[in-house]
């Protein structure tokens, strides 16, 4: 029989590829993980972890929901600290601001910006009890965005953003830290240039890396931050870019 492990980490969005990888890489460093998302357990989730499968829509709007689900993570914890939040789970709404729907507009702050911090403050007695850390999956929109990202880039800047207050606030008690990825080669970003290869190519070519980043790397850094390597990093934003936030143009 397997010991039962020393650490606990939940993470948001782990049904999706930046998602799998936080999972994987907690997982393989220890971490007895618990992992939420929309949907059905996923084929690739390590037996070990646990699967509370969460609406992060509807825990930020509905009072009762939310204490359910808290009340979930509790059992799945059984008194454990929790020494690592992880909140991936994000929504990105695509549209023009005059065509952009007011329910998308607070879709989107819903799950990318009231969820996390509902899940800081509900779990904080548990963080705490470990010293814990968390980290925001934030973005590079957070500082520099395109054209119809104003949902996306408004919920993101909101979130660096709450980071820094959240790490003055409860500082001593727990770390709270964000990365902020530009492009990360993701299924999804694929998707969206299936039919155009050579949009990819200059996607790729217009980081000065030289290429984008890997849903790999995203994981490494945030089992980092979240780890005792790093204790004075506190209400940082990490830039996770391969240098594209120094280039003065990103053509359309």
């Amino acid at each position: 029989m397997s010991a039962a492990p020393r650490r606990h980490a939940l993470i948001t969005g782990a049904a999706g590829g930046i998602g799998r990888a936080l999972v994987e890489a907690f997982h393989a460093e220890g971490y007895g993980v618990i992992a939420t998302d929309i949907g059905n357990r996923p084929e690739w989730l390590p037996q070990a972890a646990i699967w509370l499968a969460a609406d992060l829509a509807r825990l930020a709007r509905e009072h009762a929901y939310a204490d359910a689900f808290v009340t979930e993570v509790r059992k799945a914890l059984q008194q454990s600290p929790l020494d690592a939040l992880v909140n991936n789970a994000a929504v990105q709404i695509l549209a023009d601001t005059g065509e952009l729907d007011l329910a998308d507009w607070q879709t989107t702050l819903d799950v990318n910006l009231t969820a996390p911090f509902l899940l800081v403050k509900s779990l904080l007695p548990e963080l705490e009890a470990a010293q814990g850390a968390v980290v925001n999956i934030s973005s590079i929109h957070a500082a520099q965005t395109k054209k119809r990202f104003v949902a996306y880039a408004t919920s993101k800047a909101a979130l660096s953003g709450m980071t820094r207050a959240l790490a003055v606030e409860l500082g001593g008690r727990i770390r709270v830290n964000a990365i902020e990825p530009a492009a990360i080669d993701t299924a999804m970003l694929r998707e969206g240039f299936s039919n155009d290869p050579e949009g990819f190519a200059q996607l790729q070519a217009y980081h000065p890396a030289g290429r984008i980043g890997q849903q790999a790397e995203v994981a490494r850094l945030a089992l980092m931050l979240c780890s005792n390597a790093l204790p004075f990093a506190n209400g940082s934003c990490v830039a996770l870019d391969g240098g594209i936030r120094g280039r003065l143009h990103d053509p359309d």
